[in-house]
């Protein structure tokens, strides 16, 4: 059985049309506009690639056996996020993180500008919160039963907030880097 889980937002969210994109503005493009989405995917993909081996490569298990970003994104898919994250499979009614560390997963698609913009902010910021945060990042358009049937995203980027202890919080929109951080100490790593 699928279940909505989660569509809280944090205090002050503002969704904006600016800062995010419909996944049904995006079905409703133009001929032109896909065969031009579709070479820009090509090259994005490419470059994932090459990302996502980094990634992998560079992720070790700590002690506990949590996986450990060392300050970077790392790209997953359903099975990791059930593996590393949530298994919402085997809880389909109550949220039960995983990780001992907080996390922030940013849903996100190839083709969407404000994604695009999002991306080294969360870079950024991954480097920053090293070994205190782990950054994730779920294509929506890969992974639909996540991203629309479990956690509801209609636009995106929509950024998951998960502490240790607690319930987490989605943001749709692109935000301001120095928001996230707000976000992060605030919420994640308050003590």
């Amino acid at each position: 059985m699928k279940t909505r889980l989660i569509s809280i937002a944090l205090a002050g969210a503002i969704f904006c049309s600016l800062s995010s994109c419909s996944n049904v503005d995006a079905e409703a493009a133009n001929e032109t506009a896909k065969t031009e989405v579709k070479a820009t995917e090509n090259l994005d993909n490419n470059s994932n690639i090459e990302e996502t081996a980094v990634v992998e490569s560079t992720s070790t298990a700590n002690s506990s056996g949590e996986i450990d970003n060392n300050g970077k994104v790392k790209k997953i898919n359903t099975q990791t996020f059930i593996n590393e994250v949530f298994d919402y499979k085997a809880n389909p009614q109550k949220w039960v993180y995983k990780g001992t560390k907080p996390a922030i997963i940013d849903f996100y698609a190839d083709w969407c500008g404000p994604c695009k913009k999002v991306a080294p902010i969360m870079d950024e910021l991954a480097i920053k919160y090293k070994g205190q945060v782990n950054f994730y990042k779920i294509n929506t358009d890969d992974e639909k039963e996540l991203s629309g049937g479990v956690f509801g995203i209609r636009s995106i980027p929509s950024i998951l907030f998960i502490p240790v202890e607690g319930q987490p919080a989605m943001q749709p929109g692109l935000l301001a880097k120095d928001q996230y951080i707000q976000i992060i100490e605030e919420n994640l790593l308050k003590k």
